[in-house]
């Protein structure tokens, strides 16, 4: 599985640009369920092609249009489409 750091100023051309399913993760240092979000996820047998981090602390941009108001928050992407926001129901 692939895995990559975000910004404001990349995020939106990569995702557009990418094939298959992606997972966009924000999180945050001082964060500790993020801590263990961004320690286990990879090794989870997921489906999806990608991993993507954001640090919500030096993204604002990224936060507010992804309205992010907790963290971690995670969002599904597929082949450059915004699906939402995966939340357990």
């Amino acid at each position: 599985m692939f895995e990559s750091e975000l910004t404001d100023f990349d995020a939106d051309q990569r995702l557009l640009a990418m094939s298959g399913t992606s997972l966009v993760i924000f999180t945050s240092v001082g964060c500790a369920s993020c801590r263990f979000a961004r320690e286990q996820l990879p090794r989870l047998d997921l489906v999806v092609d990608q991993l993507y981090w954001i640090d919500a602390g030096n993204n604002g941009g990224l936060v507010a249009r992804y309205e992010v108001f907790h963290l971690p928050a995670l969002f599904v992407v597929r082949d450059g489409e915004f699906l939402g926001r995966y939340s357990r129901a």
